[in-house]
């Protein structure tokens, strides 16, 4: 720090009378060299460098704008994804409870029909079963009227065949009355 204060003493008693010469402290001539070309930096600059970042600045500004608007228009579709969401799930369990009471309903109405059908089926089996029993007791009816029949006929021919004879020893009674009655 020395050095530079002593640069700038050393310059206020430079002769006058000038002789051109080389400084050889390498530091405080770059450290002259340095603050002048900073203070033109600074002085030219300023502005260049104030542009430059005020540029940088409204660009970095512009896109957290439109990365907050993208995220609060996200943040809207999510939103609305997520009310379809909730309304499609409200549907589907309607659906769900809708299906299940129209299966439900379904059910009872196959019960019902199923219950009326073998009611029908029975009824017929036992219409069926009825005239079954009726033509057997026809049918027993027939053969005990035919075996009735075939007796009654039997018997008539037993009798008629015994009253032949009773005839015919009746009439050869009576013929032989009328023979000794004439003799």
């Amino acid at each position: 720090m020395k050095n530079v204060t002593d640069s700038f003493v050393s310059l206020g008693h430079w002769p006058s009378a000038g002789s051109f010469g080389f400084n050889t402290d390498i530091f405080s001539t770059n450290l002259i060299n340095l603050s002048v070309v900073l203070g033109v930096l600074i002085f030219f600059g300023k502005g260049v460098l104030s542009d430059l970042l005020d540029n940088r600045k409204r660009r970095i500004l512009n896109t957290i704008r439109t990365s907050e608007e993208l995220r609060e228009r996200a943040i809207e579709q999510l939103e609305k994804a997520r009310a379809r969401l909730r309304k499609v799930e409200m549907e589907a369990d309607q659906f769900r409870v809708n299906g299940y009471a129209e299966i439900e309903r379904e059910k009872v109405g196959l019960i019902t029909k199923t219950s009326q059908i073998l009611e029908i089926v029975q009824h017929y089996q036992l219409e069926t079963l009825q005239f079954e029993q009726e033509k057997t007791i026809n049918q027993i009816r027939e053969l005990v009227g035919k075996e009735a029949f075939e007796g009654a006929v039997g018997t008539l021919n037993s009798s008629l065949n015994n009253d032949n004879e009773l005839h015919s020893r009746t009439i050869d009674d009576n013929i032989g009355m009328l023979e000794e009655k004439r003799d």
